[in-house]
C-alpha cells in the first residue's frame, strides 16, 4: 500500500490544478465581458416610429418567402449592450431623429379604414404604399387614350409631387446609422410635415390661419434639448414644396397664398430641403421632386433605361400643362400656341378643370408622351421649377428650359453631376416672345448623334433623380436621390460642427437667360 502513495499524491495535485486554473479562466473571461459592456460604445439603433405615424401606410413588414423584404424585427430590436461596435461606415453620419407629439402628426387621421383613404384629394390617399402611391397598373398600350404601354408591371407608382415629406420619412426610419444619443449624433432630423400642414389652409385663409400652427411647432421646437446646442443649425427637415410658399411677406393682407415658415428665426438656422431653392439669395437647398419611378433593384433601372434608349420617338417635343388665367404667364401661352399648331409636338392639357387636372395625374398618360418625344418642353409655372422637368429625366426626353433659374444645375446642386456631357436646351424667354426664336425650328437644328448624346447623359443621371423603394432592400449597387440628399446633408452638418462657413455660393447674374417672370 505505502508503495502508491506518491501516484495519489500526483492524481491529487493534477486535479487541483485543473480545478484551480479553470476556475482562474472563468473568473478572467467574466472580467472581460463585465468591462467590455460597460465600456463598449453606443451603436446606432433603428428608431421605430410613435403608434400615431405607424399606420397601414407605414409597415413594418412581416418576413416573408421574398428576402427582398425588410423584416419588423429588423427595425424594431435593439441592440444588446454587448452587440459589436457599429460600422466604421457611420463615422461622422449619426442621425438622431425627433419624436414629434401626436398634435404635430399630420398623419393622426390616417388610420386603416379611413374613408379618407378613398379621397383623391386628401394626403392620407397619397400615403399608401409608404407615400410611393397606388400602384401603377400597366394597360393594353394600344395608344387610344394616350397610353403607349411603355410602363413595365413593376417599380412604378402614382406618386403625388408633393408626397416626398412621407417617403423620406419613411427612408429615414431605414437609415443604417439612426442612433438614440443625440449627443453621438452629427445631425437630428425633424420628420415633421410642414408642407402637408400648409395645404389644409394654402390660400384663402386670414395669415393667423396659416402661420399658426408652424409658429407654434417651431416654439415647441427651439424649446428641445437638441436645439440647445447649436441653436438648431444641426437640424434638418424636407418641406415638400417650393421655397416661395414658405416665404409669404411678413405684414401683408390675408389674400394670396402660403405661409411665413421659412421666414422664421428658427428655420433660417436649419436646413430645410425643398422642391426649388431661390437662387438669388441662396440659402435654400433643392432636392429633386419624386418622379413615379420607384425600383427595388438596379436591374430594374438598367431595364427602364433600356427602354427609354430604345423607345421610338415620333415627335420632336412635346408639352404637359395648363395655360394661366388671363394671360399670366406668357411663356407658357407661346408654348400653349406652337404646340397646338406644329405637327412634330405631343400636347397632354391640363387646362379644363378637374378633369384636366386627373389627366396631368395620370402616369400612364405622361410617360407615354414623353418618352414619345426628343424635346420636352419646361416653360415655367407657378414657380420657375416643375415637376414635369423631373419626369423628363426620367423619360429620357431633353429639357428645353426658358429661363435659368429652371435648369436641374441652378436648383440641384447636390444631384446634378455637372460636367462632361450636355444634356439640355436652354433658351431665352423673351427672344421666344418676342420672335427672334421659333422653338420648332431651334430643336430641328439638332442632328439625330447630337440628340442621342444629349438623351445618354440624362439615361446616365436618372438614377440621382429618383427615389428608391424604401420598403425593400435594393437588389444591387445604386446611389439614389435620398442618398446623395444624406451626403449633401452630412458634409453640411460637420463643416457646422467644424465652423466652417456654408454659405452657398449665389449667382445674381442672368446672363440674359431670363430670371424674368415673363
Amino acid at each position: 500500500m505505502e508503495a502508491h502513495y506518491p501516484k495519489y499524491l500526483l492524481y491529487c495535485l493534477l486535479i487541483a490544478g485543473s480545478w484551480l486554473i479553470s476556475c482562474l479562466l472563468h473568473l478572467q473571461y467574466l472580467h472581460l465581458s463585465l468591462s467590455s459592456s460597460i465600456a463598449a460604445p453606443r451603436r446606432a439603433a433603428l428608431v421605430v416610429l410613435p403608434a400615431a405615424l405607424d399606420a397601414s401606410f407605414f409597415p413594418a413588414p412581416a418576413v416573408e418567402a421574398d428576402d427582398k423584404l425588410w423584416s419588423a424585427s429588423s427595425v424594431a430590436a435593439s441592440p444588446s449592450p454587448s452587440s459589436p461596435p457599429p460600422p466604421l461606415s457611420c463615422e461622422g453620419r449619426y442621425v438622431y431623429m425627433l419624436d414629434l407629439p401626436s398634435r404635430f402628426d399630420m398623419l393622426r387621421d390616417c388610420v386603416a379604414g379611413s374613408p379618407l383613404f378613398d379621397d383623391m384629394w386628401s394626403w392620407c390617399a397619397i400615403t399608401v404604399n409608404a407615400g410611393l402611391g397606388p400602384k401603377v397598373v400597366p394597360a393594353a398600350g394600344n395608344g387610344s387614350d394616350g397610353d403607349t404601354g411603355i410602363i413595365p408591371s413593376t417599380g412604378w407608382y402614382s406618386t403625388d409631387q408633393y408626397a416626398l415629406e412621407v417617403i423620406f420619412h419613411q427612408w429615414m426610419r431605414r437609415y443604417e446609422c439612426l442612433t438614440d444619443d443625440p449627443a453621438a449624433a452629427t445631425a437630428v432630423y425633424v420628420p415633421y410635415y410642414p408642407a402637408l400642414e400648409l395645404h389644409q389652409h394654402l390660400c384663402g385663409f386670414n395669415t393667423t390661419a396659416r402661420d399658426g400652427p408652424s409658429e407654434a411647432f417651431l416654439r415647441w421646437l427651439s424649446s428641445q434639448p437638441t436645439w440647445a446646442a447649436l441653436g438648431g443649425r444641426d437640424h434638418f427637415m424636407v418641406a415638400a414644396k417650393t421655397t416661395w410658399m414658405f416665404r409669404r411677406e411678413p405684414g401683408g393682407g390675408d389674400d394670396g397664398c402660403g405661409n411665413n415658415f421659412l421666414g422664421q428665426p428658427e428655420t433660417g438656422n436649419m436646413t430645410v430641403l425643398t422642391y426649388e431653392s431661390n437662387i438669388w439669395a441662396p440659402r435654400d437647398i433643392a432636392v429633386p421632386y419624386p418622379s413615379y419611378f420607384h425600383p427595388s433593384s438596379a436591374g430594374e433601372v438598367a431595364a427602364w433605361q433600356a427602354r427609354a434608349r430604345a423607345a421610338p420617338r415620333p415627335f420632336l417635343f412635346a408639352f404637359a400643362g395648363a395655360r394661366r388665367r388671363k394671360g399670366q404667364l406668357a411663356i407658357r401661352d407661346r408654348v400653349f400656341d406652337v404646340c397646338e399648331a406644329a405637327a412634330r409636338c405631343g400636347l397632354v392639357d391640363c387646362s379644363h378643370g378637374l378633369e384636366g387636372s386627373i389627366t396631368c395625374r395620370t402616369p400612364a398618360k405622361l410617360v407615354s408622351l414623353f418618352t414619345s418625344a426628343r424635346f420636352c418642353l419646361q416653360p415655367r409655372g407657378d414657380s420657375f421649377m416643375r415637376r414635369s422637368s423631373i419626369d423628363s429625366v426620367m423619360a429620357g426626353c431633353i429639357p428645353v428650359f426658358f429661363h435659368r433659374a429652371s435648369t436641374l444645375a441652378a436648383q440641384y446642386r447636390w444631384h446634378e453631376p455637372g460636367p462632361p456631357g450636355r444634356y439640355y436646351v436652354l433658351l431665352n424667354s423673351d427672344d421666344v416672345l418676342e420672335g427672334r426664336v421659333d422653338i420648332e425650328e431651334e430643336l430641328s437644328r439638332y442632328t439625330d448623334e447630337e440628340v442621342a448624346a444629349m438623351r445618354e447623359e440624362l439615361i446616365k443621371m436618372m438614377p440621382r433623380f429618383l427615389y428608391r423603394d424604401p420598403r425593400v432592400r435594393f437588389e444591387g449597387e445604386m446611389r439614389d436621390a435620398f442618398d446623395i440628399t444624406m451626403d449633401g446633408v452630412m458634409d453640411r452638418m460637420r463643416r457646422i460642427k467644424n465652423g466652417e462657413d456654408v454659405t452657398l455660393k449665389g449667382d445674381d447674374s442672368d446672363e440674359a437667360m431670363g430670371a424674368n417672370d415673363s
